[in-house]
């Protein structure tokens, strides 16, 4: 594990089923929750698991009423209230960003718990995109107690905000 190459992430848990776990990143250790049915190699929608695997970490996005641009090497982005996130596996836009309302099952990404004030977007399931694989697996902030989340990684918001002041374009989280 202090082998992972500057800039890349590596989440460590004591078990395949276990919702807490740590974050490794440049020599740094923080606390993270996974998800409620821990990880999972064969991620499936509404499942509740972390996918294991390697992932990109696309682009930052942040609520621009709650904190300032996050600094890092990643693309960044404001949201907007109408800002939501497709999780219909149906849908011609599964998978991605969209507009609210909008016709099909779709997650908001403006909430009101903070959960969403700094989302990072993990490649898993983007290209290609399979029905049902999963979708909207982020690392964003984490709830009190670091409950579990639904299949994305959350952290306290200031450790989040430190790890992405280390990212570069291209940087990679790994999941075991």
């Amino acid at each position: 594990m202090r082998n992972e190459p500057r800039g890349q992430l590596f989440v460590r848990a004591i078990s395949p089923r276990a919702t807490r776990g740590a974050l490794l990143v440049g020599g740094h250790t923080y606390p993270c929750a996974v998800g409620r049915s821990g990880r999972r190699a064969l991620k499936r929608e509404g499942d509740g698991a972390t996918p294991m695997g390697h992932f990109r970490l696309e682009r930052v996005y942040y609520r621009p009423d709650r904190c300032p641009r996050p600094r890092t090497g990643l693309p960044v982005e404001a949201i907007s209230r109408a800002a939501g996130w497709c999780d219909a596996p149906a849908d011609r836009n599964y998978n991605r960003p969209v507009y609210l309302p909008y016709p099909a099952s779709a997650e908001e990404m403006w909430r009101a718990d903070g959960l969403y004030d700094v989302v990072v977007v993990l490649d898993c399931n983007r290209r290609p995109r399979i029905r049902n694989r999963g979708s909207a697996i982020f690392m964003h902030v984490a709830r009190p107690g670091f409950t579990p989340t639904e299949g994305c990684i959350a952290l306290r918001r200031p450790d989040l905000l430190r790890v992405l002041a280390t990212l570069k374009s291209g940087a990679r989280i790994r999941i075991p």
